[in-house]
């Protein structure tokens, strides 16, 4: 299923490509970094990504920002409040929180691909307040209650 976005480019993003599937089976795609100049992250900070991007989500779909795994894996690289949430209302630039974990600075570069984003549908939740849950074999066990194999 295809879903059209509409996007703006915001001029420290000109010659940056736009998002990209890097296969045809992918579920993310790729935002890339709009820096002007590189940008070091050390080791326990947070920064703001800019991506040069503004978007137009459709009625009743959330875009969806996560962490790449090869940048998590080999460099420590995370997105703390991830998946981060764009709403179908918001039209700023999408700007990415990045942390670096990793036990040293990480440098991030104009054109670097930053983070995943993957457009979702919205399923709203209408509260029903009753007297009483319906029980289950489980019941209030949490954290680590059901084991771990």
């Amino acid at each position: 299923m295809k879903v059209p976005v509409q996007v703006r480019r915001l001029p420290h993003a000109e010659g940056l490509p736009l998002p990209t599937y890097a296969t045809a089976g992918a579920a993310g795609m790729d935002l890339i970094a709009a820096v002007s100049t590189p940008l070091t992250i050390s080791p326990g900070e947070r920064v703001l990504v800019p991506t040069g991007l503004t978007i137009a989500l459709p009625s009743g779909y959330e875009l969806q920002v996560r962490p790449r795994s090869g940048l998590a894996l080999k460099h420590g690289i995370v997105l703390p409040n991830s998946p981060g949430t764009v709403d179908e209302d918001y039209r700023g630039e999408l700007l990415v929180i990045v942390m670096n974990a990793g036990p040293t600075p990480f440098v991030v570069e104009r054109g670097m691909r930053i983070a995943q984003a993957v457009v979702a549908p919205v399923v709203r939740a209408v509260w029903q307040e009753v007297d009483e849950l319906p029980g289950t074999a489980r019941g209030e066990g949490g954290f680590g209650s059901t084991g771990t194999r």
